[in-house]
């Protein structure tokens, strides 16, 4: 079987990314995959087309596949790997949720609808102590989110994680709050928080999420372990 070719630049963006996450250099990473430093800053700058040896080095280095790096597994879920050899399940405390949320990102909102419970991915941001997201007028995360009652919320859930595929480690934060649909009003203040939503369209409804409870749990390895392969 022929081995899938990346589309240009494509492979280099992802060495680059692989590189970073595991905090390594380009010199170090060129000595694991034993090739020139010169040549690998010209793969992760420039398109090209590298020998599957070369490819495969990489891959050997970065503690992944040639597959990945190739963008065979781009659209498989994470997490499939092995656990660890000795995970350890820890409780979080808020301050360290709200840490790891305050980036921004993608969230699910999780909700009940007429039809039963209805999980969606948002892009949003953590502005002035809630979580904001845009969605379309009409739209499920309009109406199915509506009381009709002045004053009354709909009390929703909202959920972020992190799988770090290497060391399998990972993290998860659930937001409870009542969904609040600004008014055009209050729309100046929630715009200056500069969400914008990947799906595009028009989206100009923004909702928050004002938090009323935050838990979060983290899956990490005792020192000494090492991921499965």
């Amino acid at each position: 079987m022929s081995e899938r070719h990346a589309l240009p630049g494509d492979l280099g963006r992802r060495i680059a990314w692989r590189r970073r996450s595991l905090g390594l250099s380009r010199e170090q990473l060129a000595g694991r995959a034993g090739i020139d430093p010169g040549y690998l800053g010209y793969l992760e700058e420039q398109p090209a087309s590298p020998s599957a040896e070369t490819v495969h080095r990489l891959a050997a280095g970065l503690d992944t596949s040639a597959a990945e790096l190739l963008g065979g597994e781009v659209d498989l879920p994470p997490g499939r790997g092995r656990a660890g050899t000795r995970p350890v399940l820890e409780e979080l405390d808020i301050k360290e949720c709200l840490r790891l949320i305050s980036p921004g990102g993608v969230g699910r909102v999780g909700f009940g609808s007429p039809v039963g419970p209805v999980i969606v991915p948002v892009n949003y941001v953590f502005h002035e102590g809630a979580v904001v997201f845009r969605t379309a007028f009409g739209g499920p995360l309009d109406e199915d989110l509506r009381t009709h009652v002045k004053g009354a919320e709909i009390k929703i859930a909202f959920e972020v994680d992190h799988v770090d595929e290497v060391n399998r480690e990972g993290w998860s934060v659930l937001i409870l709050g009542g969904a609040h649909h600004v008014p055009p009003e209050e729309e100046a203040a929630v715009a200056a928080s500069g969400v914008e939503p990947w799906a595009g369209g028009d989206r100009n409804l923004y909702v928050r999420i004002v938090p009323v409870e935050i838990t979060g749990r983290r899956i990490r390895q005792e020192p000494g372990a090492h991921a499965v392969p």
